[in-house]
Order: C-alpha cells, then structure tokens, then sequence
C-alpha cells in the first residue's frame, strides 16, 4: 500500500470532491429513544445509512470512506448495548461483504482488534483477503479505534522497528505505522446528532481537515443530508496555513 505525506509535510491537491470523507455516525440511540424504540432499533436503521453512504462515496467518486463504528471507549455502554453491536458488526460483515467485493470496494478495519470474539476477528479478516485487490471505493470501519492509541501503538511499532534512531524521528518515519498509512488524510469530516467534537477519532490525521458537524440523527442522514456536506465543504477555502491572497496568484 501507499504510504501518504502529511497535510504539515506537503500541501495535497484541493478537489471539488473530497477524495477521503470521514464520518463519527452519531444518534443512533436518540434516534431510536424519540421513537420509543430500544436503542438497538436505531442501530439497526443506521446499518441502511451506511449502505446509503457507501452508494452515494462509489458514485459521486470519493474514493476513501472511513465510518467510526464503535470508539475504545464505547465498551463503558451497558453491556447488552456492547454485546449486540458485536453481532450486528458479525452479520453485517456475512451479509455484506460478497456485495462490496461485487462493487470493487475495498474494505480495511482499523482498531486493536484483540478485544474482538473468534467469529467477528474470522470474519474481519475474511473480508479484508477477499477484497485486498479492489480498487474502487477503499471502505474502512474505525472498531475499538481510539487516537491516541492509535498514535502511540505507532510510535511503539517505529521505534521497535529502528531501534538505532532514538531522538531523530521526524514525520515520515511516522506515518508508515499508523493505522491508516494507505490513504491521504481527510478531506471531510463528518459529524451526525448535534455533539460538536472529534471524540478521539483520527487525532493525528484531521489536522486540516473541514469539519462538519449537523443535527441531523444518524439514522436520517440521507443522501440530501450528505448533499449538503458536500455543498458546504465546496464553500471552504483550504490554505492549507498558506492566505488567500496566495491561492488567488499562485
């Protein structure tokens, strides 16, 4: 795979399109709570969203999307709650996988994935072999994902790998070691349900991104509301620390 610069290492072209759009699918249980549904019901309908999503990424040619399924913090929810996120993760993947690889769309999950049960690590991995040479749409699920860990599980791994070089780092011999080291950072930052934070996803990589952040709940983010996401983020300018004046005469 690739391994990507940063957007403080080098400048990355600006697209009408953003070419990576990350997403925190917040609302799922307020979704569900307004409608006197237990908060599963609400998980269930955000699984449509996500298919909805990922049609919507496949045709308008973003060409990463990458969803914040379950953080490293989300095992502190009640553990009914916990448990049936891990078998809907299970059978979503058995039911959806033929259908991406159908679709040439790669799939990737990152996380520590340690934490996970036999059947969902099996099934994780099933689907990351059989569509490892897709080259549409590059699907990644961020599941027991923090970034923190994220950063730090990295500077572990860099430092095992060069033990010689203590002192001398710099931001490419970083990257390699990150989770999400095969593609560029985030153009598009989404946030559904209201909550205006990043809540530890992607600390390292949303250090330019264009945030987003709506009302509306997960389960009713159509594709008018990612419309809209699109719309606002085609009104942004990105310099990217460079002024205006710059990008007018480059």
């Amino acid at each position: 795979m690739s391994i990507f610069s940063s957007s403080t290492s080098a400048i990355p072209d600006t697209l009408e399109i953003p070419r990576h759009v990350a997403v925190i699918m917040d609302g799922n249980g307020r979704w569900a709570k307004k409608r006197f549904l237990p908060r599963v019901a609400g998980h269930k309908v955000g699984l449509e969203t996500v298919r909805g999503m990922i049609r919507q990424s496949v045709d308008i040619g973003v060409e990463y999307l990458t969803l914040f399924a379950f953080s490293s913090e989300n095992w502190r929810r009640p553990p009914e709650e916990v448990s049936f996120l891990m078998s809907l993760f299970t059978e979503a993947l058995k039911k959806e996988v033929i259908k991406l690889h159908k679709s040439n769309v790669r799939f990737v999950m990152i996380g520590n994935k340690s934490d996970f049960n036999e059947s969902l690590s099996h099934e994780i991995t099933a689907a990351e072999i059989l569509t490892a040479s897709n080259t549409g749409l590059t699907l990644t699920i961020a599941a027991n994902y923090g970034g923190r860990w994220d950063v730090l599980q990295a500077v572990n791994a860099m430092q095992k790998a060069n033990p010689n070089m203590a002192g001398a780092f710099a931001e490419e011999h970083l990257n390699p070691y990150l989770s999400m080291h095969y593609a560029p950072e985030p153009d598009l930052f989404i946030r559904t349900g209201g909550e205006k934070r990043i809540s530890n996803f992607l600390l390292w990589q949303l250090a330019y991104t264009e945030l987003y952040f709506t009302d509306t709940l997960w389960p009713d983010f159509d594709d008018d509301a990612f419309k809209l996401a699109i719309q606002s983020y085609q009104q942004r300018e990105r310099r990217f620390g460079r002024t205006s004046e710059q990008l007018a005469n480059p």
